[in-house]
């Protein structure tokens, strides 16, 4: 399905439309594809804009000086320009298990998408994806991608959407929805669920019933991806602006108990009196709003303050208490020491400054981030946030105290 003027072309990047008429006119094809479409048509501002094209990585390489291939399992060409901006350009492909796909025909309404053909899979047969280079067409390019507002081509020479998975409907309908069975989908890439949750929180969408069940289904699949990944996803929850709504979307689905236990049962125990740690990541997003992105030692002291404070509470080491408790965290996502070290200290120092203990804090290089933490908790706990929290420059140590002198007894 093509759908035409749905699309301002002033809104498309130059650099992105430079990159897909050179493509063009060496002959290949072209399309804008995913986010930056989608973002497009739900009225949002692009983050980036990639690309698909039927040229080989080494062919768009050769078009582009300012190019590189990278990527083992799925190669990709970064086009690369002034400011740190890169354009991804991507091979169309398809499923690499098979050579032949089934797909189905299926009528919405007056449209029509195509899904892959739904097929019997053993329970406990493997299904994750780990080699992604089998090129294809564009059709099979779409169908291999996780949801169907994220398989959307922009034909800029037309200017057309070029819909083979009904994308468009659910862009309209604001639905997130997987191309075919949403249980093997999350099975053959336990990431795309997070993906999910991000989508659902940061464009405010609803989340389509059968999809929903696999989510809660197929939870237990997120302890198979890789580390880093799931790490990273996390991150990009805390950075979106809407981590609020993002976390309590896993925690409704139980996927908090399986990525961040810890996290969980401090919530399940706590139920509605566990506010504190919502109002902390509301914080978190007003932050990102404002432009101010905390960075991720932070992010990650303001999700796990409370479990964390909580656990500390009576040790006589809170330092070594703390390192106890995100030992497991800290080998179940391989978090950087550097990170782990840093919220230490971050989350060890806040009673101090909830005391109005500053003292020599101020002067030690962590002052600034330990006070943009104690903003966000003084935020959650409902009392007034010191000007200096979110800028350390507005600090102003207290005059030392004046010591009392006594007079001397008067000799006798």
């Amino acid at each position: 399905m093509r759908y035409s003027g749905l699309i301002a072309k002033e809104r498309v990047d130059a650099d992105a439309a430079k990159v897909v008429k050179r493509l063009v006119r060496s002959g290949h094809l072209a399309y804008l594809v995913g986010g930056g479409v989608r973002d497009l048509l739900l009225g949002q501002k692009p983050k980036d804009f990639d690309i698909a094209t039927s040229a080989r990585p080494h062919e768009v390489r050769a078009l582009f000086r300012n190019c590189r291939v990278i990527g083992r399992r799925f190669r990709l060409a970064h086009v690369l320009f002034s400011g740190g901006k890169i354009i991804e350009v991507a091979t169309f492909r398809r499923d690499p298990r098979d050579d032949d796909p089934a797909i189905d025909h299926v009528e919405d309404g007056d449209t029509m998408r195509l899904v892959p053909q739904r097929r019997h899979v053993d329970e406990q047969q493997d299904l994750l994806i780990r080699h992604d280079n089998a090129f294809g067409e564009p059709h099979e390019d779409a169908l291999r991608r996780d949801f169907t507002i994220n398989g959307l081509f922009y034909d800029l020479e037309r200017d057309e959407v070029i819909d083979y998975v009904g994308g468009v409907l659910d862009v309209r309908a604001h639905t997130v929805r997987t191309i075919g069975d949403p249980a093997i989908r999350f099975r053959e890439d336990p990431i795309r669920i997070l993906r999910a949750v991000k989508f659902c929180a940061r464009l405010d969408l609803g989340i389509d019933p059968e999809m929903y069940d696999a989510m809660i289904d197929q939870r237990q699949t997120v302890s198979r991806a890789s580390p880093p990944r799931t790490f990273e996803e996390i991150l990009r929850l805390l950075r979106s602006g809407a981590s609020h709504r993002a976390f309590y979307l896993l925690w409704d689905t139980g996927l908090l108990s399986v990525m961040l236990p810890e996290l969980a049962a401090y919530l399940d125990d706590l139920g509605d009196q566990s506010d504190e740690v919502w109002r902390r990541l509301m914080a978190v997003d007003e932050r990102v709003a404002a432009g101010d992105l905390p960075n991720d030692a932070i992010l990650l002291a303001a999700l796990l303050q409370s479990p964390a404070e909580e656990y500390m509470e009576g040790e006589k080491d809170p330092a070594l208490a703390f390192d106890s408790f995100v030992e497991d965290l800290a080998q179940r996502f391989t978090v950087p020491r550097r990170i782990r070290e840093r919220m230490r200290i971050l989350v060890s120092v806040q009673k101090r400054l909830r005391d109005g203990k500053v003292g020599n804090l101020a002067r030690r290089e962590f002052f600034a981030d330990s006070a943009l933490l104690h903003g966000l908790d003084c935020h959650a706990r409902g009392l007034t946030v010191p000007e200096w929290a979110y800028d350390v420059s507005r600090y102003v140590e207290p005059p030392p105290a004046k010591k009392i002198k006594r007079e001397k007894p008067a000799p006798t």
